[in-house]
Formats: C-alpha cells, structure tokens, sequence
C-alpha cells in the first residue's frame, strides 16, 4: 500500500529558510512538493517558486499543486544540477534555494520502479526512466571488482567484497531481472550474526546501486556550488540529506563557504584577505524530533544544515 508522503523535517527548513511575501524561492528535488507547497503559501502571489527534478511522475504532481498554490511556478524536468546551470545562464537572483536529497517516498512506494528491497520488481533504480543505465545493467555487467568498490565506497557495506563475488557467481548461471534475486544474494553473503540488527542485509548494497545509477553524489557536488551562486546577498540555503555521503559533503561545503582566514596558521598576519561570504545558521545538523519519527519513521536518518549568503557590508 502507497504511503501518503510526508516532507521531512518541514517545519524546521521553512523556519530556517524564512520565506517572505514576493520572494524567488528555486526547489531544487520537488519530489512529492511537500517542502514546496509550504514555502509557495509563504510568498504568495508576488512570489516565485521554481521546481526541479528529473522524474516524470514529479512533473505530474507539480502540475497539480502549480494549480492551487498562490504564487508563480515555474519546473524544469532534469537533474537538479542541470537545472540550476539552466537557471544562472539565465542570470536569475534567489532569495532562497534548497534540497531535499535521497529516494523520494513517491520513489520508494511505486514498487515497479526498483528502489526498495522490501518488494520484488524489475532491477531499475532509475529517478529517469528514460536514461540508459538502470539497476540490472550494473549488477549484471560490472566486474566483481567495481562491484565491491561501488558497495565500499557508496554503501559503506562491510562485506562489499563477498557480496561482490557472489553476485558475480550467481549471475553466471542466470542474470540477474528482479530484486528480490538480488536481496536474496546478497542475504547468503552475509556472515549470519551479522544479518541481525541494523536492518536489512540488502540495505547498503541497494543504496550503493542507487547512488550509482542516478550519479547521485555527483550531482550534489555539481549542485551545490550553482545553488549557492544564484543567491542574492542575504539569500537562504538549505539542504536536507539521508546518508553520511550527502551530509559530508553539504557540511564541508558550507564549512568553506562560511571560513575567513585561510592562511596557514604559522604566518602572524593574514595575507589571504579572505572574507567568509556564509553565517551558519545551523552550527550542527538539525535531525527529527520524537513526535515527528513516530508519524514518519522514515525520517530517522534525515539531517537538516543551512547557512544565509552574507550582505558585502557583513
């Protein structure tokens, strides 16, 4: 059964975002356009919001929240990084821009599409299903190598190395179609005390796939410098994130934006005349509170950091 979805930490990023009657807002993973709705009934009808995402069944529900909210909208169908090229081509100025990273509930729940291990489907993964690379191409056509670096390096999964190899080994006598193949798999690699506790076996590994299919952290580290670029001075960004990859990234990204002095610490006068163009406004990653993970479970791993462009009097 498809859950109703439900934006994570919401009223903490509007309170953190602070959108204001007339402003340029740019939602950079409109997703479900939970986060989206709400920052669209703070600006209003001098307001405007610009949606991005790569997926056609987003694009769907865009339509249908651009009918009712009281602001101008405007969606590109494509990678947020591309997305936000698209718009600093265009030289357009943001009061505020912001992420909601991950697989969507949208995603998770649509069982054909791949993304869950708790479904047996067709191996896709894909956010656009019109791109080439899908989920059954990686698992069947990597070597055991790459395989296990993919799991290492994007699912931080311990046991990449046998998973790797017994992937390899069941796909030479049938290629892999369906996830629950693969869970299976993956379970039998798995040393048996350490298939209890910490959820499911196959829970990394298929992060990892994910992460490669979509280029997921690639995207992120494109994204963030164009997101933060299209700010006016005074301008919000937030993002939010699901994983330690996402949120390394996010935090040591604003960690620079915000530093002054970049010199090495043994010269007694600055020479680098650095300025900090960013204030944190969260100094550490803002996570769920109990009332909200006892309506939303899914949102145990969520993690909110945000920062405000600085005017150049500051």
């Amino acid at each position: 059964m498809t859950r109703a979805h439900v934006p994570v930490l919401a009223g903490e990023l509007i309170d953190m975002l602070d959108p204001q009657p007339g402003e340029v807002a740019v939602d950079c993973t409109f997703g479900a356009g939970g986060h989206a709705r709400l920052v669209a009934n703070r600006i209003g009808p001098t307001g405007l919001l610009v949606c991005i995402d790569r997926d056609p069944v987003a694009e769907e529900r865009f339509d249908e929240l651009a009918a009712e909210v009281p602001c101008q909208t405007r969606f590109l169908r494509m990678d947020y990084a591309d997305g936000l090229a698209v718009l600093a081509e265009e030289s357009l100025a943001a009061d505020m821009t912001y992420l909601d990273l991950g697989v969507s509930s949208m995603q998770i729940d649509a069982w054909e599409r791949g993304f869950s291990y708790s479904y047996d489907a067709p191996l896709d993964m894909r956010m656009d299903p019109d791109q080439e690379l899908d989920a059954r191409a990686v698992v069947n056509e990597w070597d055991e190598r790459r395989l296990a670096s993919a799991f290492q390096r994007y699912g931080e999964e311990r046991y990449a190395r046998q998973i790797a190899r017994a992937i390899v080994r069941r796909r030479a006598k049938q290629p892999f179609e369906m996830t629950g193949e693969l869970a299976e798999t993956i379970k039998s690699a798995v040393p048996a005390p350490a298939r209890f506790g910490g959820g499911h076996p196959a829970k990394r590994v298929f992060q990892a796939i994910r992460i490669v299919v979509n280029d997921e952290l690639g995207s992120l580290d494109r994204a963030l410098p164009e997101a933060w670029a299209l700010l006016r001075p005074g301008g919000r960004f937030a993002a939010i994130s699901f994983h330690s990859l996402e949120d390394r990234r996010v935090k040591r990204f604003l960690a620079d934006r915000a530093r002054g002095c970049i010199c090495p610490p043994d010269l007694p006068v600055c020479a680098c005349g650095h300025e900090p163009e960013a204030e944190l406004i969260t100094r550490r990653a803002v996570v769920p509170g109990g009332d909200e993970l006892a309506e939303n479970p899914r949102a145990a791993s969520g993690k909110l950091r945000a920062a405000r462009r600085l005017e150049e009097s500051e």
